[in-house]
């Protein structure tokens, strides 16, 4: 497609906020574009939950011409722009370093990433090629110098150069692609594939933070049972996530594990919470790992082993893990109806009133272990003691 046809994507779907920072910034003379995952889900009909912009215009430059706009980050400058509770990231066109401004820049790395370039070379920086579609909602037009138009037509997740070179340069490009293939319902081309199986163990270079956030948009996907079903497939789960692997090499708990995963959703987690998020995956760990039977809460809650896999592997907060044990606890008290119904409204209140005593109900809903009557009954207690009750 030529960026001077009329693209064929929801433009209803174009954040109004975004289109007029484009706009100002357009208006003031500076090239600007929708870019990356926005641009990518609008032409595969998905609804875009961020949308980044792209332009010429320098940092200092676009926090002049945006309001509510400062500039981010020492290595990578950025400039962030507040809208409401919403906020907009603003790039300046990137390009690539040559050996030669390595060599010049010495141990200046921290102006390494701001090598400012065209709209071109900014689309070749870029991990996959899907991503790097640009787009004027003014002007109507998009822009692709990587083949990416078509790879979304065709459903494939290409990558921009060498594979397996751009999974050395970045690991965390590994866990995006099966991410991403997994949420557009992508096919990974065959060559980037085998760099993933080849690559895999370069993840253990990853830091922490950033595998975390991957996981959490893992918890998000349609079905992320599939997806971790698919680390493990490719050899990536061994490497990274060594005590959830060690439930895959079951077949028996890797069943439990994926049948009580892929009811996050019927659950009702709420999956912008990362802690319910998180606790929802514990609890198919657990059943998976545990078994059925009944756990000694308070073993789990000191388990050295149990705690290295949600501290190292996982990221999961301390708050985040106290949480979801003490919801486990409530989750004990919501089979004793009759002893809950012999206290005072005072203690009934208190037990319903918990802040965990939501969650507790939902990951009671995610193993089935409250019968339908059990179910409605705390309903109705949660209506009668939580304001605007929600359980």
């Amino acid at each position: 497609m030529t960026p001077q046809q009329k693209p064929q994507l929801h433009e209803d779907w174009i954040d109004n906020y975004a289109l007029r920072i484009v706009r100002s910034l357009q208006d003031a003379g500076f090239e600007t574009y929708l870019v990356g995952g926005c641009v990518r889900d609008l032409l595969a009909g998905i609804h875009p939950k961020d949308f980044d912009i792209a332009t010429n215009a320098l940092p200092n430059q676009v926090r002049k011409k945006v309001a509510n706009a400062y500039v981010i980050g020492r290595r990578f400058k950025l400039v962030l722009a507040k809208r409401g509770d919403q906020q907009f990231e603003i790039a300046t066109f990137r390009r690539n370093v040559t050996q030669e401004e390595l060599v010049a820049l010495g141990d200046e790395t921290v102006e390494g990433d701001n090598y400012f370039g065209t709209v071109e070379e900014d689309a070749q920086r870029r991990d996959f090629t899907a991503n790097a579609v640009f787009y004027d909602p003014v002007k109507h037009k998009l822009i692709d110098h990587c083949g990416g138009i078509q790879d979304i037509e065709d459903r494939i997740l290409r990558m921009i150069g060498n594979p397996q070179d751009r999974f050395i340069e970045d690991p965390i490009r590994i866990l995006r692609a099966i991410r991403l293939s997994h949420k557009l319902h992508f096919s990974i081309e065959a060559t980037m594939r085998s760099a993933i199986a080849e690559c895999s163990a370069e993840l253990k270079k990853s830091v922490l933070p950033r595998r975390r956030e991957e996981w959490l948009k893992f918890l998000r996907l349609d079905e992320p049972h599939r997806a971790f079903m698919e680390l493990f497939d490719l050899h990536i789960m061994e490497h990274i996530l060594p005590g959830l692997h060690n439930v895959f090499m079951d077949p028996t708990k890797m069943e439990i594990f994926e049948i009580h995963l892929a009811r996050l959703g019927s659950a009702r987690i709420d999956k912008a919470n990362p802690t319910e998020l998180f606790a929802g995956f514990m609890m198919a760990f657990l059943k998976a790992q545990y078994g059925e039977d009944p756990w000694n809460h308070d073993e789990l809650a000191v388990d050295p082993r149990l705690a290295q896999f949600m501290r190292d592997e996982m990221g999961i907060f301390k708050l985040e893990a106290a949480i979801f044990f003490k919801a486990l606890h409530i989750m004990q008290g919501l089979h004793r109806i009759e002893t809950y119904s012999r206290k005072g409204e005072r203690r009934q209140a208190a037990f319903v009133q918990s802040d965990t005593f939501d969650l507790a109900l939902k990951l009671s809903s995610m193993d089935y272990s409250l019968s339908p009557s059990q179910t409605q009954f705390w309903n109705q207690q949660a209506q009668k003691y939580q304001v605007g009750g929600n359980a």
